[in-house]
């Protein structure tokens, strides 16, 4: 299973919410490349980057401090947050960015995924955020009516190869995550499911591994100590 640490930024610095709430912000660290260097000296090969700021107004606003964690060397970077359109897909992959991840705009504007998908394929994931079973969207401040797990089916069908699916509600908590929906999830068929939110315990990270999940990201237990990264690795089966 791949382990993907989790790099959320805002304002520049890198930081974590607690169930998405931006009045609920921790810092961590002043420089999200730092971070990285940091992450890969624990042995991760990837890493999860969110543009808070463009998660919340609907353009990539932390643009200069992506480019300089997608310029280190033998690092697979994806990046999420405020990618509305084709133009801003094309900005990310020509800094080095591997995969871009849709969210709100995959909700509000399907066709424009569809697009995204038959121009670049599987470089093009879907974050799929729910809030009890519905998706949420605009950086989490707005539930819809659609059934988040029918929705991860129908982004398959469409062509999407990848979906981060994050329970909201586990997001931030340290109190583990939500084993039973991606044990539900696991049983899409040509879908690789990354599991977010609330990844706390390495027990956790071996179950999610021994059900096939593809990968996980870890945030605010790494950070805060609880849950050490090169121990999440090795019991991911490192990342193969």
């Amino acid at each position: 299973m791949q382990i993907f640490p989790a790099t959320d930024i805002l304002g520049g610095k890198v930081v974590r919410l607690t169930k998405g709430d931006y009045n609920e912000v921790k810092i961590y660290a002043d420089s999200p490349a730092a971070m990285a260097h940091e992450f890969m000296k624990a042995g991760a090969t990837n890493l999860h980057m969110v543009d808070l700021d463009g998660a919340k107004h609907g353009s990539p606003v932390n643009f200069e401090a992506i480019r300089e964690a997608a310029a280190i060397k033998g690092l697979f970077i994806e990046v999420g947050g405020g990618i509305r359109d084709m133009q801003r897909i094309e900005d990310y992959l020509s800094l080095g960015v591997k995969r871009v991840i849709l969210g709100t705009a995959a909700v509000k504007n399907y066709p424009f995924v569809e697009e995204a998908v038959k121009t670049y394929g599987n470089a093009v994931a879907v974050g799929v955020d729910a809030k009890n079973g519905l998706v949420a969207v605009n950086g989490w401040q707005e539930t819809t009516s659609v059934d988040s797990v029918e929705f991860c089916k129908k982004l398959r069908d469409t062509g999407v190869k990848t979906v981060i699916y994050t329970d909201i509600s586990k997001d931030g908590m340290l109190s583990g995550t939500n084993l039973e929906i991606y044990k539900e999830l696991s049983k899409i068929e040509g879908l690789d499911i990354v599991a977010s939110g609330g990844i706390t315990f390495i027990d956790e990270v071996k179950t999610l591994a021994d059900m096939n999940i593809y990968g996980a990201i870890l945030g605010k237990a790494v950070y805060e100590g609880k849950l050490d990264l090169k121990e999440a690795l090795a019991a991911a089966g490192g990342n193969k």
